[in-house]
């Protein structure tokens, strides 16, 4: 395998981090703002670059690499496989009801006997992350590994775009199939925000939206710890505030959520995945140092060798993580970076919520204020 790290911008166009020749690559991986993977010259600067890959990728709040985050140029990767293979699957999205079907339909799309892992980009406005990982889950069974997150717009939660194969649009998921026994694949993900205040119960909810704590509007919950002025800001002044939520009846599968809207008609909050009915949910709030361990910690969890041979690394972190962050967000990128195998090529983006297994009981699930990280490896097979 042979990765290589690539940028796009229409003043430079395509530039590779290394012009050593590879051979044609298989996949190309690309994040960047919605305006910029929308330019009418980038798509046909891919093809000209990269003729017959399969190209994927999705808008973001950000993305970057190892040295730097990016608002403006677009990051990529350019794979090249040794034995392995890859296959795009995609399914449209119309509304968040049906998140479960487009999980299920892609997963029995991609299973075949030698699927290792699973990357997958959905829309981050229209698609329950949740409901999409168990559809993904319920086709592909625990022993496919499944990573990746759900496309961003910065700070505007307006409309969020994916590419596969083509032009980005809204209102899709795509999800890239890797095969052959010679991959080593791993995922790891940590958060680094603790809980304050009290454990309130979810006591109203319908999939994704979140109306009652303890009985009492959630959005008034919210505007009483944000303040009047803050709250007019939301939801982006959510996003420092996420909600840890947990089944009460297992304890250690707490999750975390974020917000992705607001309706104030309803005093009701939109967040990235459901928020089931009788779990405890508590505010949470992150700390410089906490958020940057906890970026360093999700790349030794994903379990890449220093050592190892050349392979990629897919790292998915969330908006909330950046905003809080400002200037200092590079710290968390550099912290995970510098745990991953110095061969292995890198691009990550900010998203709207991250996919990956849980920590603990690696069941596959929806994720928000975390960093994510996917290892990629492919082994010399002999004779």
């Amino acid at each position: 395998m042979h990765a290589r790290e690539f940028s796009w911008s229409r003043s430079t166009g395509i530039r590779l981090a290394s012009a050593r020749d590879v051979g044609p690559p298989a996949l190309v991986l690309v994040f960047g703002a919605r305006l910029a993977l929308a330019q009418p010259d980038f798509l046909p600067a891919l093809r000209q670059s990269f003729p017959g890959a399969v190209l994927a990728g999705c808008s973001t709040a950000g993305q970057f690499d190892r040295q730097r985050i990016e608002d403006d140029a677009v990051c990529g990767l350019a794979v090249s496989f040794d034995s392995a293979r890859v296959r795009l699957a995609t399914s449209e999205i119309e509304e968040s009801s049906n998140s479960f079907a487009a999980g299920e339909a892609i997963g029995k799309a991609l299973l075949e006997d030698d699927l290792r892992a699973v990357m997958v980009l959905a829309d981050g406005i229209r698609v329950n992350g949740s409901r999409l990982v168990n559809g993904l889950s319920a086709a592909l069974g625990p022993d496919v590994l499944v990573a990746g997150g759900l496309a961003g717009d910065g700070r505007d939660f307006g409309e969020t775009s994916i590419i596969a194969d083509g032009p980005a649009r809204s209102g899709i998921v795509a999800a890239i199939g890797l095969y052959g026994k010679a991959l080593d694949v791993s995922a790891g993900s940590a958060g680094g925000w603790d809980a304050f205040g009290p454990r309130r119960t979810i006591t109203r909810a319908v999939d994704n939206i979140l109306y009652d704590l303890d009985g009492l509007p959630a959005l008034d919950l919210y505007e009483r710890y944000l303040g009047e002025e803050e709250s007019r800001n939301l939801p982006a002044s959510a996003l420092c505030f996420p909600l840890r939520i947990e089944d009460p009846k297992r304890p250690g599968t707490d999750v975390v959520r974020t917000v992705l809207g607001v309706d104030r008609d309803r005093r009701a909050m939109i967040f990235a995945g459901d928020m089931p009915l009788r779990w405890t949910a508590q505010l949470m709030r992150g700390s410089f140092d906490r958020i940057v361990e906890g970026s360093a910690q999700a790349a030794r969890n994903a379990g890449a060798p220093p050592d190892s041979e050349g392979g990629f690394a897919l790292l998915v972190s969330c908006i909330g993580r950046r905003l809080l962050m400002g200037q200092r967000a590079i710290d968390e990128v550099t912290a995970a970076a510098e745990e991953i195998a110095r061969r292995h090529a890198l691009v990550g983006f900010y998203s709207y919520g991250e996919i990956s297994p849980h920590a603990a009981s690696r069941k596959l699930q929806l994720h928000n204020q975390t960093m994510t990280v996917l290892s990629v490896r492919e082994r010399v097979v002999s004779g």
